[in-house]
């Protein structure tokens, strides 16, 4: 069994308890439109152009069609590209392909490379994306042999699943990382492309199983840093038993390099991510309505 991976980071701190490495998966059923992660959405492998590490050596347009340079600016076709990799074998570092397909195994050699320092931190794997349920088969075996070595567990998930294939995974997940975009099912729908209903009532049915949950809740300036939503948050963080703590993820504009090098328009261009003073005033307002512990993510 294989899937599109298009980064695994060693030695993260933010995704779960000690030392961890991180496995992003391609793929999403969600379109949120403040994305960090724009190239994990598409299923498939994408060509990306930086554009600041092109040297115009001309080598891609010499085998590809598809690249165009005129006066300076470099143009792709991708709506043609059947993703050959003519062009980023010859290009010296401005192009690449996002997204490799590793089978499970090769994904556990990586992160087995620092289990010593898992088993001193408390630490682990988490698997992320995209969505790690969109293939629950592939993220229930990277589960399954990442316990085999006794090795802590965590998920990021936007939730939007079915309860069936998340019951899948269930067994062999210590710590869900759940988000919670938007509390308003309207206002959900209009940034994300879905409502939020399935989403919280997977979530109340996972907090009866006792598992460990910990809500991760971008915040983006204009778009839901409202008092409603924050009071929201805390309420249904009170709600929830089995939740340890709630994140604020505040809004940062890397998606937008990022939308750029995939031939993307990045539709929140102008938004200022918020001050550290802003973010703990996010902050203090779930706090009224939670006595569990919020903190910046």
């Amino acid at each position: 069994m294989k899937r599109l991976v298009f980064d695994i980071q060693r030695f993260c701190v933010n995704d779960g308890p000690g030392i961890r490495t991180t496995i992003f998966l391609k793929g999403c059923n969600l379109n949120c439109i403040w994305c960090h992660n724009p190239e994990s959405k598409s299923i498939k492998k994408e060509l990306m152009f930086h554009p600041n590490k092109c040297i115009g050596c001309l080598k891609c347009t010499n085998v590809c069609n598809l690249h165009h340079i005129e006066e300076g600016i470099h143009e792709i076709d991708r709506q043609k590209c059947i993703g050959c990799g003519l062009c980023v074998n010859e290009c010296v570092g401005a192009l690449e392909f996002c997204g490799k397909e590793m089978k499970v195994r090769e994904i556990i050699e990586i992160a087995l490379k620092d289990k010593d320092f898992y088993l001193n931190s408390g630490g682990g794997i988490t698997i992320s994306g995209g969505e790690p349920l969109l293939n629950v088969e592939f993220t229930k075996e990277l589960l399954m042999e990442a316990k085999k070595y006794n090795l802590h567990t965590a998920i990021e998930t936007c939730g939007y699943a079915s309860w069936d294939d998340i019951l899948k995974i269930i067994p062999y997940v210590d710590l869900f990382l759940w988000d919670i975009k938007e509390t308003n099912t309207n206002l959900h729908k209009k940034y994300t492309g879905v409502n939020n209903e399935l989403i919280i009532e997977n979530l109340f049915k996972l907090n009866e199983l006792g598992k460990e949950i910990v809500l991760r809740c971008p915040i983006i300036p204009s778009l839901n840093d409202r008092e409603e939503h924050f009071k929201m948050i805390g309420e249904l963080a009170e709600k929830l038993s089995n939740v340890i703590r709630v994140e604020v993820e505040p809004y940062h504009n890397l998606g937008k390099s990022k939308s750029e090098s995939i031939g993307r328009k990045y539709i929140l261009d102008g938004i200022i991510s918020p001050s550290e003073n802003v973010v703990s005033q996010w902050i203090e307002i779930i706090k009224l309505h939670t006595t569990k512990i919020v903190k910046k993510s």
